[in-house]
């Protein structure tokens, strides 16, 4: 059997330029009109020169923001969940002309990342936006704020991707394009495979998500988000340590892949699980684990309005289907892992295990069940917030005052 085809049923349609065509434009691009993007928008930059965003050829216009907002498809048809759009101020906006083009600096460096060729300006109803996309317009929302702090101006058109953004230098092997992991799944022998989305390191209810999806499919892809994280989150870094040592001890060989991508979180909830399945079918994925809370943050969505959300798109939107996984938790009486599905018990008898709970403990320096993650994972995961303790002192002792 094949790999799923990439979103929109046709090849990968990856931006990035390469050899004499990149040498040109990085010349010609510094003749240019410069815009700095924003952290969230170079994410998306990235993915669309990695093909990740396939078919996509650049930022949307305001037909299809609208579309996208208002019924999660642009103006051809094409089924996307959440809009990919760049923003900036009136004032640099003003200094554009459409049909021009300009260069689009990273927010850490000002290294150019790509060029664009600007197709329209428009403003959008930014409110509109949120309440479709994240179901709230709730300042609070991390991706309600995200978006209610881009610029006022929108600009669309095609780009050509000149840099990785310095994600491959700094994550190397792990950071995967995905012909690279569609060729590594073909050398498996994978044509079933499923995603699992983290930006955790993995418990023991990751752990028994990625096992039951590979009870029914050829092997499991852990993609770990490389992009910006809210506050308190664990690093890249740190996370890909942890699953390693999990995969290397705990899973059978040649079932698990691991691989990052660029983006940075937007929280939200189903929308997202959309487009998590959305990129993963370019990726090679047939399928998404979708567990509780996929995607979500606070108290903002259902536990499963991520399951829920896959039943109402038309049939035809994504050849990538969920694996969708009830409550998970460890049960004293059933002797292990398991799922409201499949436990009887109550919950005098079960300990649900989060990664909010886990950190938690952690930074409090509070003892951690054995039931709630292994422990190669644990001594790796205790060293990291050791070192943000220590640092948290030597803080305190320079300047008087906590880092927090």
């Amino acid at each position: 059997m094949a790999l799923v085809r990439p979103h929109g049923g046709g090849e990968l349609i990856p931006l990035l330029l390469n050899g004499e065509a990149l040498a040109d434009e990085l010349e010609r691009a510094r003749t240019l009109p410069q815009v700095r993007v924003s952290s969230r928008e170079k994410g998306d930059l990235v993915m669309l020169g990695l093909g990740g965003f396939t078919p996509l050829d650049g930022f949307m216009t305001y037909t299809d923001w609208q579309g996208v907002c208002a019924g999660m498809h642009m103006t051809n048809g094409l089924f996307w969940p959440i809009p990919i759009t760049l923003s900036t101020d009136y004032l640099t906006a003003d200094s554009i002309h459409t049909g021009s083009e300009i260069a689009l600096l990273d927010p850490s460096d000002d290294s150019i990342l790509a060029t664009m060729r600007i197709t329209e300006k428009y403003t959008i109803d930014k409110a509109h936006e949120c309440a479709t996309v994240f179901q709230t317009a709730d300042i609070n929302h991390p991706g309600v704020k995200m978006v209610m702090a881009q610029g006022d101006v929108n600009l669309a058109g095609p780009v050509k991707v000149l840099s990785m953004g310095g994600f491959d230098r700094k994550y190397g092997a792990l950071f995967k394009t995905p012909r690279e992991t569609r060729e590594l799944f073909e050398t498996l022998g994978w044509s079933k495979v499923a995603a699992f989305q983290t930006r955790n390191p993995m418990h023991r209810s990751h752990e028994y998500l990625a096992k039951v999806a590979i009870e029914v499919c050829d092997g499991v892809l852990i993609h770990s988000l490389l992009g910006n994280l809210k506050p308190g989150d664990i690093p890249a870094e740190v996370r890909t340590h942890a699953i390693t040592a999990l995969t290397e001890n705990y899973f059978v060989k040649h079932t698990v892949a691991q691989a990052g991508y660029p983006l940075d979180m937007r929280y939200a909830g189903p929308r997202e699980a959309l487009l998590h399945a959305l990129f993963r079918q370019n990726y090679g994925c047939s399928h998404l684990i979708v567990g509780r809370d996929h995607a979500g943050v606070g108290s903002y969505y259902g536990p499963f309005d991520a399951h829920h959300i896959f039943d109402k798109i038309p049939k035809d939107s994504l050849e990538t289907q969920p694996l969708k996984i009830d409550w998970t938790f460890w049960c004293y009486r059933c002797g292990g892992m398991a799922s409201a599905r499949t436990c009887p018990h109550g919950d005098t008898d079960r300990l649900l295990v989060s990664g909010t709970k886990l950190r938690k403990m952690l930074s409090e320096g509070t003892e951690v069940p054995a039931e709630f993650s292994r422990p190669e994972v644990l001594e790796i995961l205790r060293k990291y917030y050791a070192g943000l303790q220590e640092h948290e002192k030597v803080e305190v002792k320079l300047t008087g005052h906590s880092a927090k």
